[in-house]
């Protein structure tokens, strides 16, 4: 066994980033106020490193790209029953069951930033491409955000910690060490991701361009 690079810089420093932009939104939303204007803030970090996270999905270390855990329905069913197949490296990146949940809580927080964006709680917080939707699609984005689409966060990150905690105790496998220092003790001969200092210029390049793109969305609004 050797220490195989796994999760580029990039890629943990987004991880670490969105956690903290969550947990942040969350309380400033909680708090009301002048904290929305934070809350708001938070939402296009969290558009900004979502932007980044779909390029560095295509073009990022080799665990890091979607294709790496993308799973046919077959496959997630027999990793489920225990009978992963050797050359199927589920135990280097994300595992059948993990990639789901990555993706269902990628596909959540894109359509809270979403609705985020439109939304209008008629007292005194208005998305910036609210004027673009009618009122009625307004408030259902409103509703959905305030709602249920948190509702959906909550329960897709305590699953995820939930996961992270039964790895640990009932598997003996650390899940957070990894994703701190990005590698993971493998078999010698496993595919490391690349992650030397052309890929980290080229993350930063990518998440500027992204975080740009992001301020000239929320100036369409006026």
């Amino acid at each position: 066994m050797i220490a195989v690079r796994v999760w580029d810089l990039p890629t943990r420093t987004f991880h670490w980033a969105l956690a903290v932009a969550i947990v942040a939104s969350v309380i400033s939303a909680k708090i009301g106020g002048n904290a929305m204007v934070w809350h708001m803030r938070l939402g296009y970090l969290v558009f900004s490193l979502l932007a980044f996270r779909l390029i560095w999905g295509v073009i990022g270390g080799r665990w890091s790209r979607f294709s790496s855990f993308v799973y046919a329905p077959g496959t997630v069913l027999r990793y489920l029953r225990g009978g992963s197949q050797r050359n199927e490296l589920h135990d280097v990146g994300h595992n059948p069951l993990g990639s789901l949940s990555v993706f269902a809580l990628l596909a959540i927080l894109a359509v809270q930033v979403g609705t985020g964006l439109v939304a209008d709680d008629e007292i005194a917080n208005v998305g910036p491409l609210n004027r673009f939707v009618s009122s009625a699609v307004a408030l259902a984005a409103t509703s959905w955000h305030k709602d249920f689409g948190s509702s959906l966060i909550y329960v897709l990150v305590a699953m995820h910690i939930g996961a992270i905690v039964y790895y640990l105790r009932r598997r003996k496998t650390n899940l957070v060490r990894p994703m701190v220092d990005g590698d993971k003790l493998l078999a010698a001969g496993t595919p490391a991701s690349a992650d030397g200092l052309a890929q980290r210029l080229l993350a930063a390049v990518l998440l500027a361009l992204c975080a740009g793109l992001v301020t000239w969305v929320v100036r369409l609004g006026g």
